[in-house]
């Protein structure tokens, strides 16, 4: 399970991609199966999230590393590059880009 902290040290990753409602479904088994017998296996990998939005027009995957160069590496790989190939025969665009935790909010604690 993600926890999102402001000290964590790793590289946070944050990749949309624009598809289709028609398209979107075999888009998420697409990367579901990346995850499942390549990415979660590479070094530095810690968990990942894949959100679908209503109109199944877009899928945003939050991911987290232990360092910023495990997850270059990782796209670099001859594996990764043929999933991407597949991945944009099923959206018009994806995105990865790094970021850093700025700042994490909660809901206030429940007095009851």
């Amino acid at each position: 399970m993600l926890h999102i902290t402001r000290d964590f040290p790793g590289q946070t990753v944050i990749t949309t991609f624009e598809t289709s409602p028609g398209l979107c479904a075999d888009l998420l088994d697409a990367l579901v199966e990346a995850y499942a017998d390549f990415i979660r296996h590479q070094p530095g990998f810690l968990s990942a999230a894949l959100h679908v939005n209503d109109a199944q027009t877009r899928i945003a995957n939050y991911s987290r590393w232990r360092r910023r160069e495990d997850f270059q590496a990782m796209l670099r790989s001859p594996e990764m590059r043929v999933r991407n190939r597949r991945f944009m025969e099923l959206c018009s665009r994806f995105e990865p880009v790094m970021y850093e935790v700025a700042e994490v909010v909660g809901a206030p604690e429940s007095a009851g």
